[in-house]
């Protein structure tokens, strides 16, 4: 494990998006809303108990979605994503240190709140999804062939041999997250992320509110402010 962080410029942040960055998770709310009926749900526990993985989960369950390009925009621009991380993102940029999103949702959704919420340019690392009329296509681009588990497997992102050199930092909530956080250097850990960093008994920090993570990293910002 690493000392004291002298400079962000060391780090590099990455966030999950669904229930981190946002209230809620967006394609549950999405499957739940525009379902054509309750078959979801097995899915859904069947993932939940480890006989399936998120692939198959989503494929299944978005087949079922009937929602058109327009509707989805305008459905997306109701969802606000937390305002304490348009702090974080000049003072991350300041210093080259990201914001990088992983997340198990799809590019399009991802950007279209991005941009609702007037934010532009971070890098989004997602599945894919194309519209057939009222139908969603969807394509995973991110998936490990070793491990079924992740539609994206943001381990495999999140070790890329350009970022080998820096501190990372993860923010994350779900299943998807453990495995990038366990491979990360500081954890916000809270929901399924929290609960299986308690009882592996690895390093974290408690993730309730995203003022955690800005006064965290302002406060390395500060730091090296004056010591320069």
């Amino acid at each position: 494990m690493f000392g004291k962080i002298n400079s962000l410029s060391d780090c590099l942040v990455f966030f999950d998006f669904d229930n981190t960055l946002t209230p809620f998770d967006v394609l549950d709310d999405m499957v739940l809303r525009f379902s054509m009926d309750d078959n979801w749900k097995e899915l859904e526990q069947q993932w939940l108990e480890g006989k399936i993985g998120s692939r198959e989960c989503l494929k299944g369950q978005l087949e079922r979605v009937r929602i058109s390009k327009p509707a989805l925009q305008k459905y997306l621009k109701k969802i606000r994503i937390s305002p304490v991380f348009k702090k974080i993102i000049p003072l991350l940029k300041k210093y080259q240190a990201g914001p990088v999103i992983l997340s198990d949702n799809f590019y399009f959704i991802i950007d279209a709140i991005l941009r609702n919420n007037g934010i532009k340019g971070i890098e989004i690392c997602a599945n894919d999804l194309r519209f057939n009329k009222d139908r969603l296509t969807l394509s995973f681009p991110h998936t490990n062939s070793s491990c079924w588990k992740c539609a994206h497997c943001k381990t495999k992102n999140l070790s890329n041999a350009r970022f080998n050199s820096k501190i990372k930092i993860y923010i994350g909530d779900g299943f998807s997250d453990i495995c990038p956080a366990e491979k990360a250097d500081i954890v916000f850990a809270k929901g399924n992320l929290l609960r299986h960093f308690r009882a592996k008994d690895l390093p974290y920090k408690r993730l309730n509110d995203m003022r955690q993570v800005y006064t965290f990293l302002k406060g390395i910002d500060i730091a090296e402010s004056i010591n320069r």
